[in-house]
C-alpha cells in the first residue's frame, strides 16, 4: 500500500512539533488554550488579602495603653519572612519592600493547598 493509496493530507510544519503540554495526558486531543479572558467572570470577586508581620499576646488592660507611637513587640525577627492570607487562608510567604515612599510585599514562596 503506498501514500497515494491512503489519501493523506500533506504535513505542514505544525502537524511536525510536538508539545506535551498541548495533548490531553489520556491523548483524546488539544487541551483548550486558557486566556485572561477566560477567567474575566471572576475579576470582580472580592477578595481580602492580609500581610501578617507577626503577632503579640496581651491583655486587655495593656491593649486599651496603646497610643500612637507605642512600640509592639512580635514573635518575628527582622528579615524573616512574612505570612500572606488571602480569605484567612495562608497561600505565600514574602518580604516587606519600600516602594518610593510606601510599604509592600514581595511573594517569595507560594503555599500549595493541601485538599
Amino acid at each position: 500500500m503506498s501514500e497515494n493509496d491512503l489519501n493523506l493530507p500533506p504535513l505542514n510544519q505544525a502537524d511536525l512539533s510536538f508539545d506535551p503540554n498541548t495533548v490531553k495526558p489520556d491523548g483524546s486531543g488539544p487541551v483548550p488554550v486558557k486566556t485572561a479572558e477566560d477567567l474575566e467572570q471572576v475579576f470582580d470577586v472580592p477578595v481580602t488579602v492580609s500581610a501578617v508581620l507577626g503577632s503579640s499576646k496581651m491583655a486587655v488592660g495593656e491593649m486599651l495603653q496603646i497610643v500612637p507611637g507605642t512600640v509592639l513587640e512580635l514573635d518575628r525577627r527582622v528579615g524573616e519572612a512574612i505570612d500572606i492570607f488571602v480569605n484567612e487562608r495562608l497561600v505565600a510567604r514574602g518580604e516587606v519592600v519600600v516602594v518610593e515612599d510606601r510599604l509592600g510585599v514581595t511573594m517569595t514562596e507560594i503555599i500549595k493547598a493541601d485538599r
